[in-house]
């Protein structure tokens, strides 16, 4: 851990990286297969060669080490208590990934500490300038805190299943947040498609009450299909996407991340001349906002 901590140290003192994406993963409710999306998601970012983080921000819930098949000494909570420096809550994956455990203990934003708040924002302005992507693995559902979070942060990939009550808590997911910040940008992805009908029809459906109620317009990234490796993985605490490579959903997956880094290359010269407020300024609004 010590050497790691140093290399991390290391990495981030010498970083001349430009701000990176900061992406939350989101889902309406709990089951749908969020956090194995995102930590195979981010492996596959980073075999591509991206630089990419993952928070772990299911608090008191939070899985992702275990999916990864590794253990973390300490959490979010512990460095946000002054107890431990960042870079020795960082955690990496033999395939490059960072990530960092969630704690217990999280509240809304607005009690936090302004000491508390402000060792919040200099770990992900760390983290901007030495990641490609950021990715926020949030819990399922809206609290307080994390519709803060939610607000700053500049993409939403939503989660959900067929069922018809997955679909509708993910439009409400969509729609909290989309009143709060009208501009926020989503991506739509099905899982646990058992045809690719039925995985289409999913994403096409949130696209257009999206549309019709809100007048909002969305993405779709795709579907996954209904995959009994990906089970298997997560008992031998490993990714499918490492252990299954040629499993449909492997390949599936795959074919999303192009879709996705494309979409990003087309989108970087927007991002380049965006003058629009940034993920780091708009917590800090949230925040200052809430305490007046």
């Amino acid at each position: 851990m010590k050497d790691q901590a140093e290399k991390l140290r290391q990495k981030m003192l010498g970083s001349e990286h430009s701000s990176g994406r900061s992406i939350a993963v989101v889902s309406g409710k709990g089951g749908v297969g969020k956090s194995n999306f995102t930590t195979n998601f981010a492996t596959l970012l980073s075999k591509k060669g991206k630089k990419v983080v993952v928070l772990d921000m299911d608090i008191g819930m939070g899985n992702v080490h275990i999916l990864i098949g590794s253990s973390a000494k300490y959490n979010l909570k512990d460095y946000l208590d002054g107890q431990v420096p960042l870079e020795e809550v960082l955690c990496e994956t033999n395939e490059g990934v960072s990530y960092i455990s969630g704690g217990s203990g999280m509240s809304s934003l607005m009690e936090w500490s302004p000491e508390v708040f402000a060792r919040l924002v200099s770990a992900f302005e760390t983290l901007q300038k030495e990641y490609d992507f950021v990715l926020f693995d949030m819990g399922a559902g809206v609290v307080d805190w994390s519709l803060d979070l939610l607000t700053s942060i500049e993409e939403i990939i939503v989660i959900s299943t067929a069922e018809p009550t997955s679909i509708m808590d993910a439009y409400s997911m969509m729609k909290f947040i989309h009143m709060r910040d009208p501009m926020k940008k989503f991506y739509l992805l099905g899982n646990r498609a058992y045809t690719v009908e039925e995985g289409q029809d999913t994403t096409q459906r949130l696209k257009t009450v999206m549309h019709r109620f809100l007048e909002k317009e969305v993405t779709i990234l795709g579907s996954l299909p209904e995959d009994s490796v990906v089970r298997q993985a997560v008992r031998q605490q490993a990714l499918f996407t490492l252990v299954y490579p040629d499993a449909p959903v492997s390949k599936t997956l795959l074919k999303i991340v192009d879709q996705f880094l494309t979409a990003q290359a087309e989108l970087k010269e927007v991002h380049a001349t965006n003058e629009s407020i940034k993920f780091i300024a708009k917590l800090k609004n949230i925040f200052s906002r809430g305490r007046e």
